[in-house]
């Protein structure tokens, strides 16, 4: 049976899988956004999905900073790892934190776990009903269909002295939801080795119905295209 890679012996190898993710260079891109686009006065910043703490890690310093997961098991990680952040266990689909922000980030494509559109327009109005008034969102979404290449075969590798993990998996879907058996064979240094299957489906937003929803959400919202990593984009949005 497929687990999520959120469940509890998955996520202690989280960061190893993704070590070679540039986490602060991503963080200072942000950040820029952040001071190019924010037209209100305060620093209060959520993030949405915010995992391990990763982003959070080269944000908390200038911001006054939650991170809110749904997985208890990454935010355990994440606590070990962030000095400032608070962290609350949470959905984006039925955020209600009563405070106001600044800033909402959700990264790493954590919006495609939304899977429908209604979900999203849920999500998307919660950002909203968080933000002040010129406070900005930026969302980091999964690909579309058009860029989602159905059958191709994926590879993450991770090698240590003492731990030594390979993910695979092949890009499959089904309609607009992307489907994605990932098979971890995990090797540590004086244990059997591991063989954990995880299952793992998003949904694969079109960029003109995001901006759509974005819109009637309150938002002034923009996609930038290009960005320093990967190719997926981000969409920005201000709220009006």
């Amino acid at each position: 049976m497929a687990d999520s890679i959120y469940n509890k012996e998955l996520a202690r190898y989280y960061d190893l899988i993704y070590s070679g993710k540039d986490y602060e260079k991503e963080a200072g891109y942000v950040k820029d956004l952040i001071l190019t686009n924010k037209k209100s006065k305060g620093m209060a910043l959520l993030e949405v999905a915010c995992g391990t703490g990763k982003h959070l890690e080269h944000i908390e310093d200038d911001f006054k900073c939650i991170g809110l997961d749904l997985n208890k098991e990454m935010l355990k990680v994440a606590r070990k790892r962030l000095r400032k952040a608070r962290l609350v266990q949470g959905n984006m689909i039925d955020l209600n934190l009563n405070q106001k922000f600044d800033v909402i980030i959700c990264m790493f494509s954590s919006i495609g776990y939304l899977k429908t559109y209604d979900n999203l327009e849920k999500a998307l109005n919660n950002f909203s009903r968080h933000l002040n008034k010129g406070g900005v969102a930026i969302i980091e979404p999964w690909f579309t269909k058009k860029a989602y290449e159905i059958g191709r075969p994926g590879m993450v590798v991770y090698d240590s002295d003492d731990v030594k993990i390979a993910r695979l998996h092949v890009a499959m879907a089904k309609g607009s939801i992307s489907i994605m058996e990932m098979h971890h064979l995990i090797a540590e240094r004086g244990k059997p080795v591991k063989n954990i299957v995880s299952k793992e489906e998003l949904g694969m937003f079109e960029t003109p119905a995001f901006l759509k929803i974005m819109k009637k959400a309150g938002f002034s919202a923009k996609f930038i295209d290009k960005r320093p990593w990967e190719r997926r984009g981000i969409f920005v949005g201000i709220k009006r």
